[in-house]
């Protein structure tokens, strides 16, 4: 079940019209307190939020969601007016996994949530790794660094793995947003690099094993 918090309806029933004509339920809701009680209710599988809400504005809505134990896996895409590159950094380092702006194509929408909701969970195979001080599960979705438990958001979680399972090599920006976030790199989208940063910071001295390659992209471990 997706759910979605959009205080216009006109785009509310139109964005539900296109999920659930694409095979993904998708329940809508005008104001967040409406979204916080059916939260409570049942977890959903995706959310989608506005930013321009009443009541709260959608950052607000992300932030909470991000800090809460049931929730902070979510994966979460923002869809506003808000077009500018300051807002989408903003959106991202507070933890959404993709951005979406009006005016938006049904088909580009549909595309981002199908590519999100794939992105879920990375594929289990039931290795473990250890690189310096960082160890990693990701089938038990565990990380450490200095041998204190790391919480991460999805992506940078996704992110993480990614970078491990391909040790040693450079993984360029366009490769990393087509694996993780499903589209091709827009050379003025800072998703990759707003998202290691924020993975740097909350590694902690574990974030220095991933080394910026400059001009191409990030690695973890490897020759410098």
């Amino acid at each position: 079940m997706i759910y979605l918090l959009e205080d216009d309806n006109n785009i509310r029933n139109f964005v539900i019209y296109a999920l659930n004509n694409s095979g993904l339920e998708t329940e809508g809701f005008e104001r967040p307190s409406e979204f916080w009680a059916a939260v409570e209710k049942k977890k959903p599988s995706l959310a989608i939020l506005d930013i321009m809400l009443p009541e709260e504005d959608g950052i607000s809505v992300l932030k909470k969601l991000r800090v809460h134990s049931q929730t902070r896996d979510l994966p979460i895409i923002m869809l506003t007016a808000k077009s500018t590159e300051y807002d989408k950094v903003i959106g991202l380092d507070s933890g959404a996994d993709d951005y979406v702006t009006k005016p938006f194509g049904t088909m580009e929408l549909v595309a981002r949530v199908k590519a999100l909701m794939r992105r879920t969970e990375p594929p289990a195979d039931g290795r473990e790794y250890s690189i310096g001080s960082l160890f990693l599960s990701p089938d038990k979705h565990i990380i450490q660094a200095e041998g204190k438990d790391v919480v991460l958001t999805l992506k940078e979680f996704q992110l993480l793995c990614f970078l491990v399972k391909n040790q040693g090599n450079v993984m360029t920006r366009d490769r990393i947003l087509q694996e993780i976030w499903g589209y091709e790199f827009d050379g003025e989208n800072r998703t990759v690099d707003v998202h290691i940063r924020t993975l740097r910071a909350k590694l902690g001295k574990a974030g220095d094993l991933i080394e910026t390659v400059r001009g191409i992209g990030y690695r973890i471990g490897g020759e410098k």
